[in-house]
């Protein structure tokens, strides 16, 4: 189904916000502009969410269109499919990412399936905190993009920087498709810039190319982008960085493009390899910009272990700055 129009261009001023700050405010504007739009989770009432998004959405907006839910996350995603089937815009916040696996049938073999079934919208989105960093362990630490990237009917997108954690936002609550919204814990209070105030959306199912260059492309998304700007930065080598935003659609002309520029691609992303993200646009590069490479594309992830309590095991698994300047070395003098 077709969303309504989104620009990425600002519609007013612009002032700094963490990247949490950005989503706190994309929900809110949505909800003031639409009244369809509510949003709904364990904690998100007068707690304000486990990571404060919704502070003072009680106080605003009332505890009818700010729903504290009990325990029970296939609960969550039933009242988003069902009261999205009847004309409103829920949008539930799961505290954790890693809890949707209890709501993953309603998601999975229910929202996104609807439209295809009966010929009915389902703009819902699922908040889904995710990433590790923080030492929370193997079931507060996952980056299950994976999960849902290969239903057909789900959107995914993953923001890297406080405007577009804004602006896709924006996008997914007024898609009549439901869109799973992963936004990383880490990046949270680290990650700040420009947003603009008021409406402002970017569509989803486009890239960004965050730093032009000749010799290498790193593709990455969420977390991944920030350690591929640094290393470009520290290197001083000719790199590109693409920043994905939409993984369910892939910009695959944006892939593409940049890959038969530099010839040599890096696919970087915190979740684990097998069967990833980065395996996928692996496979479209070498598919269609086989003959335009000059070395095997390579990917940098986590590897296929839990995410460890213990800060320097997690250090060790979870992708690092040395991790990623060392694979662009490799790359670069292959």
């Amino acid at each position: 189904m077709t969303p309504e129009v989104a620009t990425d261009a600002p519609m007013t001023g612009a002032r700094e916000m963490t990247y949490l700050e950005a989503i706190s405010d994309a929900l809110r504007v949505e909800m003031r502009r639409d009244e369809t739009v509510f949003c709904l989770g364990e904690d998100v009432g007068p707690f304000g969410g486990a990571f404060k998004v919704t502070d003072g959405f009680v106080e605003e907006f009332g505890a009818d269109r700010c729903l504290d839910m009990p325990l029970a996350e296939n609960l969550i995603v039933g009242v988003c499919v069902g009261t999205a089937a009847e004309g409103m815009k829920p949008v539930a916040e799961m505290q954790f990412s890693d809890f949707i696996a209890c709501g993953f049938d309603q998601l999975v073999n229910v929202a996104a399936k609807m439209h295809y079934r009966q010929g009915v919208a389902v703009p819902m989105v699922m908040r889904l905190p995710s990433g590790g960093g923080f030492s929370g362990g193997p079931f507060h630490s996952q980056n299950p993009e994976a999960w849902f990237v290969q239903a057909p009917g789900l959107k995914v997108v993953a923001p890297a920087t406080a405007a577009d954690a804004k602006g896709l936002l924006t996008s997914a609550i007024r898609d009549p498709n439901p869109v799973c919204y992963m936004e990383h814990k880490g990046l949270y209070r680290h990650v700040k810039g420009e947003v603009p105030e008021g409406e402002y959306a970017v569509p989803i199912g486009e890239a960004r190319v965050v730093r032009e260059g000749e010799e290498l492309t790193v593709v990455a998304y969420g977390s991944a982008v920030l350690l591929a700007e640094q290393a470009a930065e520290q290197l001083d080598e000719d790199i590109e960085v693409v920043d994905l935003r939409s993984l369910a659609p892939l910009d695959r002309d944006a892939i593409l493009a940049s890959a038969r520029k530099t010839g040599k691609v890096l696919v970087a992303h915190e979740a684990t390899q097998s069967c990833g993200v980065g395996a996928e646009v692996s496979s479209l590069i070498a598919q269609e910009a086989f003959e335009d490479l000059d070395a095997p594309v390579r990917r940098l992830t986590t590897p296929d272990v839990p995410i460890p309590f213990s800060p320097t095991l997690e250090q060790a698994v979870l992708p690092q700055l040395d991790d990623m300047k060392e694979a662009c070395r490799e790359l670069l003098a292959y």
